[in-house]
């Protein structure tokens, strides 16, 4: 991986020449890989005796493992489950800072593809409110996917500028994590084009728009909340010289101390103005610790959270077609407050306040849709439920040849009682089939399915 000149020149003269030294030689060393278990499924105490991997715990995530990446996990069926998050373990740490609860209103301004979500709705026991958003349309069908494979419905997906969203939700959440678009320096040995795309000018560019972005956040943070601004890059102007900037612009924000462990390291107050608070911050450098890097600090908010306020609810009129199929289906129906939107069935998640002016891509659980008089099931209420819930089911064993089959999409040989029927692996849900006079229909999401 070739580094660019410039960097190497920058920090030759940031750091002492031995630091120096193990940092480029880290920066040319072999990327680091992790994943984050899905707690909302499976127990830690279960994952580790039946993990097909071979895993050593990341020691600042709680459920986050490394992982050698010819293991390859993204294949696995269990990924098919959701049973866990692909995540360079550098990443798991700024969800873990906020220390989200199930009564919390939280906001993911920056979210795609997903990681930080995911580790705030698994902290959340899946309750209270997320706000995941991301300004960049492409990078949503992503964060979508991994949402829904996740099971997370305490979460929606909004798809708009931060200006917009503070235009709407002033001071209206309590916990907040930015992780910034960056110059994306801790990228390096993960990806070839980020070394490739480095400038300098990026840099500059980059504390330019993270400062615009920060007072959108702000705006929208609660009295007494807390908000977490982390990159995954190195440069002192988008970290250090970007936090003193915001306690000299922002008094009534404060810095929380970060604990340092595992090697772990505080800001650097010198590559600054000199100010110790910077000292609260804290480094993960890719010679201090297994991972490809970040920069984390966490604010509080002087004053008084009033707390989450109950919403009312209208509750929807649920139709005949859709508890039929639950009646048919599951032993239970799925919790919440009912919302049709069209022929679309939600559930949004508690405390969400609806704004008609918002791109919004995903409210909470998507239950499916009414098509002529009859209910069709989504993929999301499959990766939400848990196998003792549903009634009509079959579940492969993870060397059955007929599960890669209908991960692949393909027809299955499978007669008798017609109409739905959930798949799983080892007893964990995977999506629909209906089964019918040729066979089982496989409805597996073709965005989904394995190649191979």
């Amino acid at each position: 991986m070739r580094i660019p000149n410039e960097f190497k020149k920058r920090f030759q003269k940031l750091m002492e020449p031995w630091e120096y030294d193990e940092f480029i030689s880290a920066l040319s060393g072999d990327r680091v890989t992790g994943i984050r278990i899905n707690r909302l499924k499976i127990n830690l105490s279960e994952w580790c005796p039946m993990s097909p991997f071979k895993i050593e715990p990341v020691p600042w995530a709680d459920g986050g493992y490394y992982f050698d990446e010819k293991e390859r996990p993204g294949i696995h069926p269990y990924y098919h489950a959701g049973l866990y998050y692909i995540q360079e373990p550098s990443a798991m740490f700024p969800s873990g800072l906020i220390e989200a609860g199930p009564d919390d209103r939280v906001l993911d301004l920056c979210a795609a593809p997903g990681g930080k979500t995911v580790g705030l709705a698994i902290d959340m026991y899946n309750k209270g409110f997320i706000l995941s958003n991301d300004v960049n349309p492409k990078r949503i069908k992503a964060l979508v996917k991994n949402i829904e494979l996740l099971g997370i419905v305490n979460t929606v997906v909004a798809n708009e500028s931060p200006e917009r969203l503070a235009s709407v939700y002033d001071g209206f959440f309590n916990k907040i994590i930015l992780d910034m678009p960056c110059s994306g320096e801790g990228m390096f040995r993960k990806d070839p084009e980020a070394g490739k795309s480095w400038s300098r000018y990026k840099t500059e560019e980059m504390q330019s728009m993270q400062r615009k972005i920060f007072d959108s956040a702000y705006r929208m943070m609660a009295p007494g909340g807390t908000l977490v601004y982390s990159t995954c890059t190195f440069n002192p102007e988008e970290n250090e010289q970007n936090i003193s900037w915001v306690l000299k612009n922002y008094p009534d924000l404060y810095l929380k101390e970060i604990k340092k462990v595992d090697g772990i390291e505080p800001g650097r107050p010198d590559w600054s103005d000199g100010n110790p608070e910077l000292l609260k911050t804290a480094r993960l450098w890719p010679h201090k610790v297994k991972g490809e890097g970040h920069f984390a600090a966490l604010f509080g908010r002087h004053g008084i959270y009033k707390g989450n306020d109950s919403m009312d609810y209208t509750h929807t009129q649920l139709s005949k077609s859709f508890l039929e199929f639950c009646d048919r289906m599951l032993y239970t129906l799925p919790e919440g407050v009912y919302e049709s939107r069209g022929a679309e069935l939600h559930i949004p998640p508690r405390g969400y306040v609806n704004h008609p002016d918002i791109r919004t891509i995903k409210t909470g659980l998507y239950l499916g849709f009414e098509t002529h008089g009859k209910f069709e099931p989504s993929q999301s209420l499959a990766m939400a439920l848990k196998w003792s819930q549903i009634k009509r089911k079959e579940s492969f064993s993870i060397n059955d040849a007929d599960l890669i089959r209908y991960l692949r999409g393909e027809t299955l040989s499978r007669f008798g009682e017609k109409g739905y029927i959930a798949l799983g692996v080892e007893g964990y849900p995977i999506g629909w089939g209906k089964i019918g006079e040729n066979g089982l229909k496989n409805l597996y999401p073709k965005g989904w399915r394995r190649s191979r």
